[in-house]
């Protein structure tokens, strides 16, 4: 897929709903997978265990998809390894060991709601670190009118969905940190690299850290069952898909062009929630939420669409001394 296909409009909402409506369904999933493997609910070890493998299985595949692609298992050169063992432990080590115990402390609801904060974190590092990805009022106008959707959803009447746990809500906002930091890093170094080849590496180990935390912490399995194992190989794919697209996304566009598209997320995965898991939701307040979701992503994106569009003026000074100004 060439670079400038992905910098087109119809491309990036296609691709980045295909990402969020992936990463919607792993909340329930998670929930599910705990049960079908019979992981005990103060077993934090077997959980890391269980989403160990997930990620290594997800890695395998992405790099099994670049064997298919180019004939041969790609090696990263010799410079971009400690960038992917960063981007590694961030996106995959760190943001997972949060995701996993705070998500079995919470909602998948609500979990799913808190990680719509990883927008505003990336669009706070971006402008700190990307020249060209700067703060300006009309992201944060987009980006609080998209978290606006966010909060309507996660209050029931009674409060912030019943009160804050740092073992829970708390775990799920370091795991949001954790995401808008691999996606800075993500877009560094990947900037001359394959997209693919980078999630690959970088879930494969992540993923073997995560493994070797849960087994050092005897973490183990209640049951193995057909279902289970079911359930894991789908939730391996749908990270590899979903980093892998998400990775070549942030390749070729402005750090936060992209993320907005995570406030979807939360409405993806009330949705899932509440038809795998029976969690309830207000209806109505789902529908507003989305469509203050989408008017985020709108205004946003509205304006990188204006900077793209922008002709600048070229002088250019005739022979006899006449100038002339054109659009470029």
């Amino acid at each position: 897929m060439e670079n400038h296909i992905l910098q087109k409009g119809p491309v990036i909402i296609l691709l980045a709903l295909f990402c969020t409506i992936l990463w919607g369904t792993a909340y329930p999933a998670v929930k599910i997978g705990y049960e079908l493997f019979a992981i005990d609910a103060a077993d934090g070890f077997g959980k890391l265990l269980f989403a160990g493998l997930r990620f290594t299985i997800a890695g395998l595949m992405t790099l099994a998809v670049s064997v298919a692609m180019q004939k041969k298992l790609a090696v990263p050169e010799r410079c971009c390894w400690s960038g992917i063992a960063l981007l590694g432990l961030v996106q995959t080590t760190c943001q997972y060991i949060f995701f996993y115990l705070g998500l079995a402390n919470t909602s998948g609801v609500k979990g799913s709601i808190l990680y719509a904060l990883a927008t505003f974190f990336v669009v706070i590092f971006a402008h700190l670190l990307f020249p060209d990805d700067r703060m300006t009022l009309q992201k944060i106008i987009g980006c609080c009118i998209g978290f606006t959707g966010v909060i309507l959803i996660t209050f029931d009447g009674t409060g912030l969905g019943g009160g804050f746990v740092f073992t829970g809500e708390g775990f799920i906002m370091l795991s949001t940190l954790s995401s808008a930091l691999g996606s800075i890093i993500s877009r560094r170094v990947t900037q001359g690299q394959d997209p693919v080849v980078i999630t690959g590496y970088q879930l494969t180990g992540g993923g073997l850290v995560l493994i070797l935390i849960g087994l050092l912490g005897h973490g183990q399995f209640g049951a193995v069952t057909a279902g289970g194992v079911l359930l894991l190989l789908y939730m391996a794919f749908l990270s590899a898909a979903a980093f892998t697209v998400w990775t070549m996304l942030l390749k070729y566009n402005p750090a936060s062009k992209i993320a907005i598209y995570n406030f979807l997320i939360p409405i993806f995965g009330t949705t899932f929630s509440v038809m795998f898991l029976g969690e309830s939701v207000f209806n109505v307040r789902s529908l507003m939420a989305l469509l203050l979701a989408c008017a985020g992503i709108y205004i946003v994106n509205k304006e990188f669409v204006r900077k793209d569009t922008i002709q600048p003026i070229v002088v250019i000074e005739k022979a006899d001394g006449e100038i002339r100004d054109r659009t470029g």
